[in-house]
């Protein structure tokens, strides 16, 4: 009989992955990129990386976590209601 041993750090791989700081992180990233191309494609350029990213935080990044607090805190309801 064959056993599968697992390689403790992918198993540790997984875990990041699955986590909510990680998840956060990636819809974080995700709305950092959109906001690039929606700054590039208005000023006809790629605006870069760093500049999207220090734009985004200044002016959407409190009102989009906000909202994220928000739609969870509506899920937990939903859910234990």
């Amino acid at each position: 009989m064959t056993m599968a041993v697992q390689n403790p750090e992918q198993g540790q791989h997984e875990f990041v992955k699955q986590s909510s700081l990680y998840q956060e992180f990636l819809a974080e990233r995700e709305e950092i990129l959109k906001h690039k191309w929606i700054e590039s494609e208005r000023l006809g350029h790629d605006v870069g990386f760093e500049r999207a990213l220090l734009d985004w935080i200044r002016k959407h990044r409190e009102s989009w976590r906000a909202s994220r607090r928000q739609n969870a805190a509506q899920s937990d309801d939903k859910t234990s209601g």
